[in-house]
């Protein structure tokens, strides 16, 4: 691995959309609650989440296709999981495997972490209930994993991926999924506004710190072999 070094602009755009969001969940937990959840549970800015809930309804089939393309956040998950244990094995030493893939996992283990925190930490709930339980709805995880796993799979494409038309393809349809499943899960009414926008603004912090500590420059190409030098 090289000598670690940051992007500081980066770092500042994550740690400026962590702050963000820390306090729009305060703001959430706090402003306009009224209870207009499942079952008569309290939510936070009542008046516009349920008002935009009430226009766009429930669409069960834009939920089940939101549902189906979620499960491609494993799938991206699974792949640069192997490719990082390719490297392990081939390079014989995990201070040999490329920083940013090892930062990629560290990467994956917050987003897990902070996954759970809300599923213990209960700032509202889903505006319907599941098979008649509640379920925590705050931030929208399936919005936090695809936009996060999809952000740094673009990130990736461009640094790894050297066939124009096959990067670009790769990084719209990275782009389409994260874009289509967060729609999805608003459209589909199984979520509240404030709990995409929750959502969307912790994947941002998450990928523009991953960006910060992975790439100090948005130029830096994988790492290679030294060169033989000529004597």
């Amino acid at each position: 691995m090289k000598a670690f070094s940051v992007n500081r602009r980066s770092l500042a755009l994550g740690a400026a959309l962590l702050l963000l969001f820390v306090v729009f969940t305060i703001l959430v937990a706090k402003v306009d609650v009224a209870p207009i959840g499942a079952d008569g549970t309290d939510v936070g800015f009542s008046g516009i989440n349920k008002k935009i809930n009430d226009f766009l309804g429930e669409n069960k089939g834009i939920y089940q296709v939101s549902e189906a393309l979620g499960y491609l956040t494993w799938g991206v998950v699974a792949f640069f999981g192997l490719f990082g244990l390719s490297q392990l094995v081939n390079r014989r030493s995990l201070l040999k495997v490329d920083r940013d893939i090892i930062l990629l996992g560290c990467g994956y283990a917050v987003m897990l972490a902070f996954y759970v925190l809300f599923e213990k930490v209960i700032i509202n709930y889903r505006p319907a209930t599941a098979g008649g339980e509640l379920e925590a709805s705050y931030p929208s995880s399936h919005t936090l994993m695809l936009v996060f796993v999809m952000a740094t799979a673009i990130m990736q494409a461009f640094r790894r991926v050297k066939h124009d038309s096959l990067r670009m393809t790769l990084c719209m349809l990275a782009f389409f999924i994260a874009v289509a499943v967060t729609a999805g899960r608003l459209v589909g009414g199984v979520h509240w506004f404030t709990d995409i926008i929750g959502g969307l603004l912790l994947a941002a912090a998450l990928a523009a710190l991953y960006a910060g500590f992975a790439f100090p420059s948005a130029a830096t190409p994988p790492e290679a072999p030294p060169k033989a030098t000529d004597t």
